[in-house]
C-alpha cells in the first residue's frame, strides 16, 4: 500500500508551550485515519502543520509525495479540506459558492451530484446563512470534495447531524474510501471513529499517547469499550468523575 501522508518527528511550539511534540503519522492510500484528543490537545495545530498553513519547528511532512510548503499549488489540486468553522459571504447562495469553489480547480467533480448525494440538491438557490447547522456541515463537505481530491481533511465530520444523517454520511465515506480516497478526520464521536477509522492517534498535551487500531487501543487499556479506553488514555475519565 502506498503512503498518502507521512509525518515524522513533527513538533511545534508557541513560546514555552509545546503544542505538538515529536509526532509520527503514516497513512496509506484509501485509509481513514482519526486524530483524537481533548480540546487543546494539539489536533488543530497538527493538521495546520501537515497542510502547511502553519510552519512547524522540526520534522518532515509529505502528502502524496509532495512537500506542502514547497509544492502548495500542485498539492492544492489533490487535497480537499473541510473545517467546522468556515466563513463565507453572508448572502452567497449554495450554487454560487459551489461555482466559486469549482473555479479554483482545473478539474472538478459535478457538484450537483455531490449535493444530491448529501441531500442538498433542493438547496441550490438557498443562501448559505439560511441553512441549518447540519445542512451547512454537509455543504462544507461537498465543497471539500468538489476538486475530486485524493486526500481529504475533515474536522468533526458529523457535528450537527441527526442519527440518520450521520449514518448516511458514514456510508458515503465508506464508499469513497473503497474508491481510493484517503481521509484524515477529527471526531469526538467514538462510535464514528470505531465505524470508520482504520487507524487512530490519540493526542494528550501535544504528545501521541496511542497509535494503532481501535481494537489495539481497547486491548492496551483496562477497558472493554472504546469510549472508556479513550477517556483512560486522555485522563478525561478522572475529570468526569470529579464533576459528579
Amino acid at each position: 500500500m502506498e503512503t498518502s501522508i507521512k509525518v515524522e518527528k513533527l513538533s511545534k511550539s508557541y513560546g514555552f508551550n509545546k503544542a505538538v511534540d515529536n509526532v509520527d503519522i503514516y497513512i496509506g492510500s484509501g485509509e481513514i485515519f482519526g486524530l483524537l484528543g481533548a480540546n487543546g490537545a494539539g489536533k488543530s495545530t497538527t493538521i495546520e502543520c501537515i497542510l502547511g498553513t502553519k510552519k512547524h519547528d522540526t520534522g518532515t511532512v509529505s502528502i502524496l509525495g509532495m512537500n506542502p510548503h514547497k509544492q502548495r499549488k500542485k498539492l492544492f489540486e489533490k487535497v480537499g479540506v473541510q473545517f467546522q468553522e468556515a466563513n463565507y459571504q453572508e448572502k452567497i447562495t449554495v450554487s454560487e459558492l459551489c461555482e466559486v469553489t469549482k473555479s479554483l480547480y482545473r478539474t472538478s467533480s459535478d457538484y450537483f451530484n455531490l449535493l444530491k448525494k448529501f441531500g442538498l440538491s433542493d438547496k441550490l438557490k438557498s443562501q448559505v446563512n439560511e441553512l441549518s447547522g447540519g445542512q451547512k456541515q454537509r455543504l462544507f463537505i461537498v465543497l471539500a470534495l468538489i476538486p475530486n481530491p485524493e486526500v481529504v481533511f475533515l474536522d468533526e465530520l458529523t457535528t450537527g447531524l441527526d442519527t440518520r444523517a450521520r449514518r448516511d454520511m458514514w456510508q458515503c465515506f465508506s464508499e469513497l474510501k473503497s474508491k481510493g480516497l484517503t481521509v484524515f478526520l477529527t471526531s469526538h464521536f467514538m462510535d464514528e471513529v470505531e465505524k470508520l477509522c482504520d487507524k487512530i492517534m490519540i493526542l494528550k498535551e501535544g504528545k501521541s499517547v496511542f497509535y494503532g487500531t481501535v481494537q489495539e487501543a481497547i486491548k492496551s487499556s483496562p477497558y472493554e469499550k472504546f469510549e472508556d479506553a479513550y477517556l483512560w488514555y486522555t485522563d478525561e475519565e478522572d475529570i468526569e468523575n470529579e464533576s459528579i
